[in-house]
């Protein structure tokens, strides 16, 4: 069985440790012998492990298994933004994992969107990830593009690569700022110490943009609008953190401890999605509703 990865916003980073992450059931000295025994290609060749990787590249894994691993449709609804024949795009909830991974194969997007679409996803990420293009986290709520066949994901896949794609985002924040907007350049890699998360300081950081605005002030808290110039992994939550404001519920890269009992996770919400259209090229532009918690949220903070 063999599965497949896009590099999207791991740049630089050795393929090694970015399959130690993706497959984090496997062993790096395992993944380093399958590289080896060129059981992963890259652009379909071989590879060797300290090779570091381009934005685009197209991994294939083949783990030996003993057994295969069914992914199952499942008849879970969708909260559907736009739909056409090329491209569906979902308003994700809290808490849903994307596509199947270690702990998570069944209840995620794939596996409502395989008894949604049937048949009519792009094969280009493999069986785990049928027209998956990209990915917000697991309690980032909002818009999100699928593509129904292989021609819609090379488009998106293309305008993710120029950072052509319009995405804003909505959050709540720790503090209270004294300017109005303001734009956070600094590079992102992997954190030096701790794989899983992301950092400023990373040694081979890839540049990061963000444009930020304040939406409203609460004292202790703000609501913000953010802008993405570029697309790295966990990039709105690593750089408010980094300039002393993290995301409201952000455990990872925020206080330990949530001052609102019962949310889950950061409070970030991708509100807004701009595309060409893969088969007219015509922009389209989609907007996802802020979800109930995040609403009650700010009721709360209005009150307060």
């Amino acid at each position: 069985m063999s599965e497949f990865f896009t590099v999207e916003n791991e740049e630089g980073d050795r393929i090694d440790r970015y399959l130690a992450e993706e497959l984090a059931e496997r062993s790096r000295s395992y993944i380093q012998k399958l590289i080896k025994d060129n059981h992963i290609l890259v652009n379909n060749k071989p590879v060797k492990a300290n090779y570091r990787l381009s934005c685009g590249d197209m991994i294939e894994v083949s783990v030996p298994s003993a057994k295969n691993l069914d992914i199952l449709p499942e008849d879970i609804p969708l909260d559907i933004l736009y739909e056409d024949a090329d491209i569906i795009v979902i308003n994700k909830p809290k808490q849903m994992v994307v596509h199947p991974a270690p702990g998570h194969y069944r209840g995620t997007l794939v596996n409502a969107l395989m008894f949604h679409c049937g048949q009519e996803l792009s094969g280009i990420n493999g069986m785990m990830r049928p027209g998956i293009v990209h990915r917000i986290d697991m309690d980032t709520t909002g818009s999100l593009i699928v593509c129904k066949n292989d021609a819609a994901h090379q488009s998106l896949s293309d305008q993710l690569k120029e950072h052509s794609i319009r995405r804003i985002y909505e959050a709540i924040v720790h503090g209270g700022f004294k300017e109005d907007s303001g734009t956070i350049d600094a590079p992102i890699g992997r954190h030096p110490t701790d794989r899983k998360k992301m950092s400023t300081h990373a040694k081979n950081g890839r540049r990061a943009v963000t444009h930020y605005k304040v939406l409203e002030r609460f004292g202790e808290y703000s609501y913000i609008q953010c802008e993405l110039e570029t697309g790295r992994t966990h990039q709105i939550r690593v750089h408010m953190s980094s300039i002393g404001h993290p995301l409201a519920g952000d455990m990872v890269y925020g206080p330990r401890r949530c001052a609102f009992p019962g949310l889950q996770g950061q409070t970030l919400h991708a509100k807004t999605l701009g595309i060409m259209h893969p088969r007219t090229g015509e922009y389209l532009e989609v907007e996802a509703p802020l979800p109930q918690y995040f609403v009650e949220l700010l009721d709360r903070l209005r009150v307060i």
